[in-house]
């Protein structure tokens, strides 16, 4: 006879197996070097806690996992003929697999593509999103072999440009059209939106990408449809 122990059986990580049967969610953030955690001001990375990914996990607390897919540079469905391997249609049908099965796929692409070697409209841009969308919502990647469920962001517009104004000339006027054609995309395939514009700017170091506390607010953003979505 034993004294002071729990008769219940525990896994490997000091969970009880009445505790690790309770599911937990997976959440896909897939976009580009804002995803991935670009710091304008030193070109570094923000740590895993700073970037906005690493702010939804802490916002959505347990029973939540967030899977952080970023690409410095990643397009939405184009090749690139100078960066290459940048194409995000190519490599989310892999990376879905990978991860399945997913609740919950977080896109945020479209910066990259306005890059002047590409020179689309902020029509097209939006419609190569909604590419990704499809991949998504005609997988078997969810749960059960269902879809996952998608939230489409608009990227910020581009702020004041320095360091990168040759290669992404126009995209100011451009991007400030992301919001109603990611909408327009979002609505025609019934998936969740979210338009970054209303709370985030994009910084003047160099005008792409977030600083710090834009990282903050995005996640705490996101985390808060990520719990209308899913619960």
């Amino acid at each position: 006879m034993t004294t002071g122990s729990s008769s219940v059986p525990r896994g490997q990580s000091g969970q009880s197996a009445a505790e690790s049967k309770i599911p937990v969610k997976t959440i896909l953030c897939y976009g580009d070097s804002n995803t991935w955690g670009y710091n304008p001001a030193t070109g570094d990375r923000f740590s895993r806690d700073e970037r906005w990914p690493g702010v939804l996990r802490q916002e959505l607390g347990d029973g939540y996992q967030v899977i952080e897919e970023g690409l410095n540079g990643r397009t939405t469905v184009w090749d690139d003929p100078i960066e290459g391997y940048k194409n995000g249609k190519e490599y989310l049908i892999p990376c879905l697999e990978s991860h399945q099965p997913v609740d919950l796929v977080v896109i945020m692409l479209g910066t990259n593509d306005l890059k002047k070697r590409f020179s689309l409209s902020a029509y097209d841009i939006a419609d190569g999103a909604g590419v990704l969308v499809d991949v998504v919502q005609r997988s078997s990647a969810g749960l059960d072999e269902g879809a996952p469920k998608v939230l489409l962001m608009a990227p910020p517009p581009v702020g004041r440009l320095t360091e990168f104004a040759e290669m992404f000339e126009g995209a100011e006027i451009k991007s400030r059209r992301f919001s109603e054609h990611y909408r327009r995309v979002a609505e025609g395939r019934g998936c969740e939106f979210l338009d970054t514009s209303q709370g985030v700017v994009s910084s003047d170091i160099d005008g792409i990408h977030l600083e710090l506390s834009e990282h903050q607010k995005l996640g705490r953003a996101v985390a808060g449809l990520v719990r209308k979505i899913l619960e």
